[in-house]
């Protein structure tokens, strides 16, 4: 009973982890806007979420050796969602080769900031009423 009930927050949480990683993909996009050679990377969160919702919840982050308990996790913990990073096809040629466009970062970053925005208000809708029930109210 608990688990149907912690289901759609489990789903929720994934999806605010992966809308965070995916923010701290297209900062570095923005930040490194102006450096020779920089390559823009992001990823297909609806791919990336499908992925995690169909992982189990305890699983190693894929190619990468934790040796030693003091290493830090790359994805914050092991049972966070992780995704496949790619590169982002180069819309304008540049002579410096670098393949960030500012006005689609710009606008994807925005984009993604609402959409965590939801995510985190669908999260405290759903304690709200859950809470409620709880109470009896």
């Amino acid at each position: 009973m608990l688990e149907q009930m912690t289901a759609r927050l489990d789903f929720h949480g994934k999806a605010l982890m992966l809308r965070s990683q995916r923010q701290q993909v297209l900062a570095s996009n923005i930040a490194n806007a102006d450096t020779p050679g920089f390559v823009a990377r992001d990823f297909d969160f609806a791919q990336a979420l499908q992925k995690a919702a169909g992982a189990t919840g305890a699983r190693a982050t894929e190619g990468v050796a934790m040796t030693d308990a003091r290493h830090l996790s790359l994805q914050g913990g092991p049972g966070s969602p992780k995704a496949d990073l790619a590169y982002t096809v180069q819309t304008q040629p540049s002579q410096d080769r670098n393949t960030v466009d500012l006005d689609r970062e710009r606008a994807n970053f925005v984009d993604n900031t609402v959409r965590y925005e939801s995510t985190l208000r669908f999260i405290n809708g759903h304690v709200k009423t859950m809470l409620s029930a709880i109470t009896g109210q």
